[in-house]
C-alpha cells in the first residue's frame, strides 16, 4: 500500500491549483452571477490538455491515469465548480466511453476533437419521467435501416448548448426493455434537433444546463455506439466511472471550503482574539479536515480501483455518497465561520454552499449510490 503520489501525479496536481487559481479565480463570481458559460476559460483547459486527461495520447488525449483527473478536479472545484461539471462530464461521460466502447472511425471523428478541447461533449440520459430510474425512456430511436429516426425529450443536460456532440441514450425496443436500449452520436446541427432555455439553477450557474428535444432526427447507423441493445450498458458504465469525478468535484468544494475558513479564522477578530483561537471555530476546523481527509482517500481508492482495472461500482458509488455529503456539511459550516460575511458573495463560501448540493443529486443520487453499494455488499 503506498499512499506516496508520483511525480507525474504531483506536477498534473500542482498544475491544476495554478490554472484555478491564476485563470477562474478572477471572474468566477460575475460567472456565477450572470450564469455566464466560461468559454475561454474552457478552451484554456482544453490547451492544457484537462479536457482530455484519461484519453490516449494516439487520439489527443494526455494519457493520464484517473488518480491524476482527481486530484485535477479537486484543485479546479476548489475555484469553480462549474468549470470542473464541464471537465467531468467531457472526461468521463463523453471521452471515456467513445475510446472504450466506440470505432475506430468514431474515435477519429470525434475524440480526437473532443481530447483536445476543440469541442466539448454531452451526455444525455435524463428525460422528464426518466431521473433515478434510467430504464424508462421514452425517447426513441426508430430503426429505419441505414439510420435511426430519434424523437423524444432529454433533461437537465450539462453542456446543453456549448456542446458539438451529444450522446444520447434511446429507446429502440421497447419489448426489451432496457436491454432495446441504444446510444447515439448526435451532432448539434443535424435537422430536426431544438435545445430548450437555460436552466436557472441554485449552483453551479456557470454551467448551461438545458432540455433537449429530438423530433425526427435521422441519425446514420453508423453513429450508433456498440452493438444493437448496449445502450444502457453503455450508459451504466460511464456513469460508474463519473461518479469519480463528481466525488472529486465534491471533494474540491470541501477543500475550497475549509481552505476559505482557516484564512478567515485567523484574519477575523472577536472577543480581542483571533476566531481561529477560540474552540468552538477549532472543532469545526478540526471535523471538516478530518472529513475531507476521509473523502479523499475514498476517492483516490475508486481512482486506484479503476487505474488497476478492478470492480470500482462500489468504491466509486462510496466515494460519491460520502465526498457529496462532506462538500454539503463543510459549506455550510464555512458559512457559519464567516458569519455575516459567509451570507455575502464576495467571500465565496455561500456559492460554494449552493454548488455543493447538486453532488448529492446529479449522476446518480446519494439514494442511488446507496442502492448501488447495498447490492454490491449482498452480492
Amino acid at each position: 500500500m503506498d499512499f506516496q503520489l508520483t511525480e507525474e501525479q504531483l506536477a498534473v496536481q500542482a498544475a491544476a491549483r495554478d490554472f484555478a487559481q491564476s485563470e477562474l479565480w478572477a471572474g468566477v463570481i460575475e460567472r456565477d452571477d450572470n450564469q455566464k458559460f466560461p468559454a475561454e476559460q474552457v478552451k484554456k483547459m482544453g490547451e492544457l490538455g484537462f479536457l482530455g486527461m484519461m484519453v490516449s495520447p494516439e487520439y489527443g488525449g494526455s494519457g493520464l491515469d484517473t488518480v491524476s483527473y482527481v486530484l485535477a478536479m479537486e484543485e479546479i472545484s476548489k475555484v469553480d465548480a462549474s468549470c470542473s461539471v464541464i471537465m467531468s462530464v467531457n472526461n468521463s461521460l463523453v471521452c471515456w466511453g467513445l475510446e472504450k466502447f466506440g470505432t475506430e472511425e468514431q474515435k477519429q471523428k470525434y475524440l480526437t476533437r473532443l481530447a483536445t478541447g476543440e469541442i466539448i461533449g454531452a451526455f444525455c440520459l435524463s428525460e422528464p419521467e426518466a431521473g433515478s430510474d434510467a430504464t424508462m425512456q421514452r425517447t426513441t430511436a426508430e430503426d429505419k435501416g441505414d439510420y435511426y429516426l430519434l424523437n423524444g425529450t432529454k433533461n437537465w443536460i450539462t453542456n446543453g448548448s456549448s456542446a458539438s456532440v451529444y450522446l444520447v441514450i434511446a429507446q429502440t425496443n421497447p419489448e426489451l426493455k432496457s436491454r432495446g436500449i441504444n446510444v447515439l452520436i448526435v451532432e448539434k446541427d443535424t435537422p430536426g434537433f431544438t435545445i430548450g432555455p437555460k436552466e436557472n439553477k441554485l449552483g453551479i450557474r456557470g454551467s448551461d444546463t438545458h432540455s433537449l428535444m429530438f423530433t425526427d432526427v435521422k441519425v446514420p447507423k453508423e453513429n450508433r455506439i456498440g452493438p444493437d441493445g448496449f445502450g444502457f450498458k453503455f450508459a451504466m458504465q460511464v456513469l460508474a466511472g463519473g461518479r469519480i469525478g463528481i466525488a472529486a468535484q465534491a471533494l474540491g468544494i470541501a477543500s475550497g471550503a475549509l481552505e476559505l475558513s482557516l484564512k478567515y479564522a485567523q484574519q477575523r477578530k472577536a472577543f480581542g482574539v483571533e476566531i481561529a483561537k477560540h474552540q468552538a471555530i477549532q472543532f469545526k476546523l478540526a471535523e471538516m479536515a478530518t472529513n475531507i481527509d476521509a473523502a479523499r482517500l475514498l476517492c483516490l481508492k475508486a481512482a486506484n480501483d479503476k487505474d488497476q482495472q478492478l470492480d470500482y461500482s462500489k468504491s466509486g458509488a462510496m466515494a460519491k455518497l460520502f465526498s457529496s455529503k462532506v462538500a454539503m456539511d463543510t459549506a455550510v459550516e464555512a458559512v457559519q465561520i464567516h458569519g455575516g460575511y459567509g451570507f455575502v458573495k464576495e467571500y465565496h463560501v455561500e456559492r460554494l454552499m449552493r454548488d455543493a448540493k447538486i453532488t448529492q443529486i446529479y449522476e446518480g443520487t446519494s439514494e442511488i449510490q446507496k442502492i448501488v453499494i447495498s447490492r454490491e455488499l449482498l452480492k
